[in-house]
């Protein structure tokens, strides 16, 4: 079941428009991962479905509430998590998610709520005293007081050490396991592959893909490698057919399904060439490469004639 409907949606800052005439849905239950560049709308639109901005044209519907209209309604059932401010500079960990739980009254339970975002020891500290990692945990922690039906989360990794995002990337799957639409922001291409059900990517202000990981890799199949970074890149597609394109000092790209008489051949050159072979992974697309893929190429709108 759909829990956000975005249908036509065009913001505009006087004569900029930010978005432009977008449509995309997500899911209950489900993880869905918006994604693009600085400037793509994607926060415009997150802003357009949590009733904090208007929309130019085009509807949005949240758990089939009117945000622009209905927004006291949808609170008492959303989870927002700003990727930054929002909380008072001197107010204290606990105290603070005790107020947000009072206010929400859905029974959540502050202690256990600071605990499960890994913030225990800090109970007492102020916002001020917070470090970029710990605010993020704390604001997680009151977009949890809700039991939110529907939960925007904007960037919630951002500045967490290693452990604290497995914390994180647990307590956003609990969230959907508990069938709660779950949306979201991030630049972080890598968290959003591990979590996301469902990308939308943004671009331009339009949303230029919509689909499943699966959909949006289907046919780009591709073999990574690290080698030797004076590998002879010319000589390997000679021997093999196929070309191997530097990404980076000692990596390297080919663009094709993984054959096992290709994964041979490469192999089998490396060795007779006295390369070594430190890492070698076939399949998919990463997400990342999606990304840069669908978005490298595309024309700036300011250039347009």
């Amino acid at each position: 079941m759909a829990a956000v409907e975005v249908n036509g949606l065009t913001v505009r800052y006087g004569d900029v428009t930010a978005v432009n005439d977008i449509s995309f849905t997500a899911e209950a239950g489900h993880i869905t991962a918006v994604l693009g560049p600085n400037g793509a709308g994607k926060t415009s639109t997150i802003e357009v479905c949590e009733g904090y901005r208007r929309a130019a044209a085009g509807s949005v519907r949240v758990l089939g509430l009117d945000p622009a209209t209905q927004q006291r309604r949808l609170s008492e059932r959303m989870g927002v998590m700003l990727q930054e401010g929002g909380v008072y500079p001197s107010a204290r960990v606990l105290s603070t998610v005790r107020h947000y739980c009072t206010l929400y009254g859905k029974g959540a339970d502050a202690d256990a709520l600071v605990q499960q975002v890994g913030l225990a020891d800090r109970r007492t500290a102020t916002w001020r005293r917070l470090s970029g990692g710990e605010k993020q945990r704390l604001s997680l922690a009151l977009a949890l007081a809700a039991r939110p039906d529907v939960a925007f989360l904007d960037e919630p990794t951002s500045g967490v050490d290693v452990n604290g995002r497995d914390t994180i990337r647990e307590l956003v799957r609990g969230l959907a396991l508990d069938g709660c639409a779950v949306v979201l922001a991030t630049h972080e291409l890598d968290e959003a592959e591990r979590l996301a059900d469902r990308v939308v990517i943004f671009d331009g202000g339009q949303v230029i893909a919509d689909g499943t990981l699966s959909e949006l890799r289907r046919g780009h199949d591709e073999i990574r490698f690290r080698s030797s970074p004076t590998l002879d890149t010319v000589a390997l597609a000679t021997s093999i057919g196929m070309v191997a394109s530097r990404v980076g000092h000692d990596e390297y790209v080919i663009d094709a399904p993984p054959h096992p008489r290709l994964m041979a051949q490469l192999t089998g050159w490396l060795a007779d060439h006295g390369h070594p072979l430190t890492d070698l992974r076939a399949g998919a697309q990463r997400l990342e490469d999606v990304f840069r893929r669908l978005t490298a190429d595309r024309p700036d709108p300011d250039d347009e004639s």
